[in-house]
């Protein structure tokens, strides 16, 4: 490790090696969980990371010890130039990959494989054509699942995100499981989190153990089988045995991960989040753009960060709109 690594660890001594990059905030869905239904004011360009300033503080936190970048946006395959930021950060040496909504991978299959990308996450929260044309607000249902189709033919590693809803797609939980009896994919059950905008509330969240109640109610996938989780793992991992694919769960809300988080965010406009929930941000642009060195922003930034979800370490803060409007859409924040 770099000598320089004690400026990813924070107050804790959780040393964070994986960065998460948004590339755009700009989107071609308009899912309500994400973003407000009449848009969010996007930041002028002028303010936004160029390609270069991706690429060079995408290097300075490899060699401060990062082993992974991960690229989101908004979407981030809608950015012009995302092929050559995806073919340069590729040559850094470190685990790349990408959380897409699916719409244009077709467009990047080469890309992929030329960066030395393996797997792809794809945000896909419905298995029906109209549930998907509700919540996206468009009607691209049979393009996402041609791509995912195509990722599988072409040899990468898919995990579908799926966001559950009461009264919404909780009823799908089944079927979502059923694709991985001869499908190697991977299920990711996340729960509802608040976001400005996004109507959040406890009575609309499916829990971690509505999860799993669920499954072990079915006779068909009562035999349900604990992964290993990987070290810094989001996850709870499973399977259903003798199934070729496998299913995880992310609970944030009701069984969050917080101890072993290894995960910073910087945002297209080149601010850096250190929790998906903190309402604080430190931006390096003007500093970069100065000539001035970000290392020290960057461990101001780990040094603030809280132990717990940016702070709502209670469960009765979340029934606190005023603790978590203040945060971004979680379509400018990057995921």
């Amino acid at each position: 490790m770099n000598n320089q690594t004690h400026l990813l660890q924070d107050a804790f001594g959780r040393t964070h090696d994986y960065l998460r990059i948004s590339l755009t905030e700009h989107c071609n869905l308009r899912c309500t969980y994400c973003m407000p239904a009449e848009g969010i004011q996007l930041t002028p360009k002028p303010h936004l990371m160029t390609a270069d300033e991706i690429l060079h503080i995408a290097q300075t936190f490899v060699n401060l010890g990062v082993r992974k970048i991960r690229l989101t946006g908004g979407e981030p395959l809608v950015r012009k130039d995302a092929a050559s930021i995806i073919h340069a950060l590729g040559k850094l040496g470190v685990h790349l990959t990408l959380t897409t909504n699916g719409l244009l991978v077709h467009e990047f299959i080469d890309t992929f494989k030329q960066a030395g990308i393996s797997a792809v996450n794809l945000s896909l929260d419905t298995l029906s054509a109209e549930k998907y044309r509700q919540i996206t607000r468009r009607n691209h249902f049979a393009q996402v699942w041609s791509n995912i189709e195509l990722l599988q033919q072409h040899s990468f590693r898919v995990k579908l995100n799926v966001v559950l809803m009461k009264g919404f797609n909780e009823d799908e939980i089944l079927d979502f499981i059923a694709l991985t009896q001869h499908q190697n994919i991977q299920i990711r059950f996340i729960e509802f989190m608040p976001f400005n905008g996004n109507e959040w509330d406890r009575s609309k969240l499916v829990s971690y153990a509505e999860i799993l109640e669920t499954l072990r109610s079915h006779d068909d996938f009562h035999q349900i089988e604990r992964l290993d989780d990987a070290p810094h793992d989001t996850a709870k991992n499973y399977k259903i045995a003798g199934y070729a694919g496998s299913f995880a769960i992310i609970s944030s809300v009701t069984n969050p991960f917080c101890s072993t988080c290894n995960r910073i965010r910087l945002t297209a406009d080149g601010k850096l989040k250190n929790c998906l929930f903190s309402n604080t941000e430190t931006p390096l642009l003007e500093t970069l753009r100065s000539g001035a060195s970000i290392l020290p922003l960057i461990e101001q930034n780990l040094r603030s960060k809280f132990p717990v979800r940016g702070g709502m370490d209670d469960d009765r803060k979340f029934e606190n709109p005023d603790l978590f409007s203040q945060n971004r859409s979680m379509i400018a924040i990057g995921g």
